[in-house]
């Protein structure tokens, strides 16, 4: 083997990390390069497991030299060996690590970017570790007062939601977009979700929820005025009144042509259900409306 053979460098790394009677400390810092050597040869030479492993050790010492934002970069190196692997429990643990060493530095956007990549793999293999983990950036956002970054993540987790088929929580995802736009007086955004919500819960056939979600977005007196706020209120007139032409022209309408595609391909399908309940049941604008819930 030569000096530069990958598995010798690991050899040579692990022996300086080890405490004997000949050595009294551990001398990370030539470990932690000899590490990083071994994970781009592994990775050159598309040995993506001991690549991995590598990468993991050359964290380890990054943390051992004080050097958290290092540490997270190799993480997440590692983090992306293990999707190329398809080790889906791994993707989750080590992207993970990656953020916490994010937040270790005091960077919260690169953290909930880590966590997103990791959402982003488990779509399809680990739907509901997903959800969470688009939660969890979303919550990293939030708290660092950077809402409008999170916007993306709201809705790729409402995609996965309905996807899914769970469309409550693809609501309250959208409804908590609103949120997040209101905060940031994004005014256009606010109200494309208040009104994707109620496409959702139409969808759904949820009508009472549908009416009660608009009564609660129409708190807001420039919902009312907008686009998006006049195009909910034709569709649940339609519905009340049992229109079925009218529900699919104004599902063509420009309006719903501009929400999200997801959004558009459900509201494409309505009316998904018997209308006459509604008919009969809706319409009561007079219900007690949570005036806590939007703003």
């Amino acid at each position: 083997m030569s000096s530069s053979d990958p598995n010798k460098l690991i050899a040579k790394a692990d022996k300086l990390t080890k405490l004997s009677f000949t050595r009294w400390n551990a001398d990370w810092a030539t470990a932690t390069q000899l590490y990083e050597q071994a994970a781009n040869a592994f990775r050159v030479a598309k040995n993506y497991e001991k690549a991995k492993a590598a990468f993991e050790k050359a964290s380890k010492g990054q943390e051992m030299l004080s050097s958290p934002w290092d540490a997270a970069k190799h993480m997440e190196s590692a983090a992306g060996l293990a999707k190329e692997l398809g080790n889906w429990n791994e993707v989750a643990d080590l992207y993970r690590k990656a953020s916490e060493l994010y937040m270790e530095c005091d960077r919260p956007q690169p953290s909930s970017d880590a966590l997103a990549k990791a959402a982003r793999a488990l779509e399809d293999t680990m739907p509901d570790a997903a959800v969470q983990l688009y939660t969890d950036a979303c919550v990293i956002l939030e708290e660092d007062g950077k809402e409008q970054m999170a916007f993306d993540l709201y809705r790729a987790a409402t995609a996965l939601y309905i996807k899914l088929e769970k469309y409550t929580d693809a609501t309250a995802y959208m409804l908590r977009l609103g949120v997040a736009a209101d905060k940031c007086n994004a005014r256009n955004s606010q109200f494309k979700a208040y009104l994707s919500a109620i496409v959702v819960y139409l969808y759904a056939h949820d009508l009472k929820q549908a009416e009660q979600c608009y009564n609660d977005c129409s708190q807001i007196d420039a919902f009312l005025e907008s686009d998006q706020g006049r195009c909910a209120s034709k569709l649940l007139s339609a519905y009340r009144e049992g229109d079925i032409e009218e529900i699919k022209r104004l599902a063509q309408s420009s309006t719903i042509s501009h929400l999200d595609n997801v959004i558009i391909k459900l509201a494409r399908k309505l009316p998904t259900g018997d209308l006459s309940g509604f008919k009969n049941d809706g319409g009561n604008e007079e219900e007690q409306l949570d005036e806590n819930d939007l703003t």
